[in-house]
């Protein structure tokens, strides 16, 4: 009887080893299963923090950039091609031979051939017996128009008034787009950048200090603004050479200062 009573006991106490062992089986598994859903996942924060910072950085220009065009009227298209070739060319071989810019930086950014008209009146209207009565007139095709407009990167700025003037002298009709920039801007991009980042930082660490939390992680980054602001000369017309033009002095230019801007949003968990 007893040997029974004692076997029972042991039953019963080895249940309850193995309940205890279950629910503790269960428990630990349920934690894995919450733990395993946050693997590879961004954890959201609780509480942040969002400042800004602007960063500028000044740059003397060392490119010139302008465009010309050669426009030239005539009564075919092939005469116009033919004078407005030989201009061309003549403007080009200056820019490489004496000038020493480089194929690379002339670029034809247009070439367009258009008809040329002009609106008659009717014969009639000149008849003074109409009573007021006159004809439509209509367009006459009087020539044709071709025109070609080239980009010019001037890397020695201090030639860029030479250059204006003697394009001019050459048979360009208009030029335009006189730009200055810095040929390694994306260095002063970074630049920018960077000090906007550490400014951003700063505001960042004062204003936890003052609000006694820690900064713990960069939940989100933003850059906006990042433009450079360029030099820039208006368009120049030109006229055809003459001998007044051929002892014109070139213009005195002046390049100034590029701005590269960049403003950034950072927002930091505290806690």
């Amino acid at each position: 009887m007893d040997e029974l009573f004692k076997n029972k006991k042991v039953v019963q106490v080895v249940m309850v080893l193995l309940l205890s062992l279950s629910v503790y089986l269960i428990g630990l598994a349920v934690n894995n299963i919450k733990t395993n859903t946050f693997i590879g996942r961004d954890i959201p924060a609780l509480t942040t923090i969002n400042v800004t910072g602007e960063g500028e950085v000044f740059q003397k220009p060392d490119v010139a950039e302008l465009s010309f065009t050669v426009s030239q009227d005539s009564k075919t298209v092939s005469e116009a091609q033919s004078i407005s070739t030989e201009k061309i060319n003549k403007i080009t071989s200056y820019l490489k031979d004496t000038m020493k810019i480089a194929d690379k930086d002339i670029k034809t950014e247009d070439y367009s051939v258009y008809p040329k008209y002009e609106y008659q009146k009717a014969v009639a209207c000149l008849n003074l017996n109409m009573n007021g009565f006159c004809p439509d007139g209509k367009q006459i095709l009087v020539g044709y128009t071709v025109s070609q407009t080239t980009s010019v990167k001037i890397r020695k700025i201090d030639d860029a008034g030479t250059i204006l003037t003697a394009i001019g002298d050459k048979g360009a009709t208009t030029v335009s787009g006189l730009s200055f920039t810095v040929d390694a801007k994306k260095d002063f991009e970074a630049k920018a950048r960077d000090l906007a980042i550490k400014e951003a930082q700063t505001k960042a660490e004062t204003l936890a200090k003052s609000l006694g939390v820690s900064l713990t992680r960069i939940t989100n980054f933003s850059e906006g603004g990042n433009s450079p602001v360029y030099g820039y000369g208006g368009g120049v017309m030109m006229k055809t050479a003459s001998p007044m033009m051929d002892s014109a002095q070139a213009p005195t230019i002046s390049a100034g200062e590029n701005k590269f801007t960049s403003n950034v949003n950072i927002t930091y968990e505290i806690q």
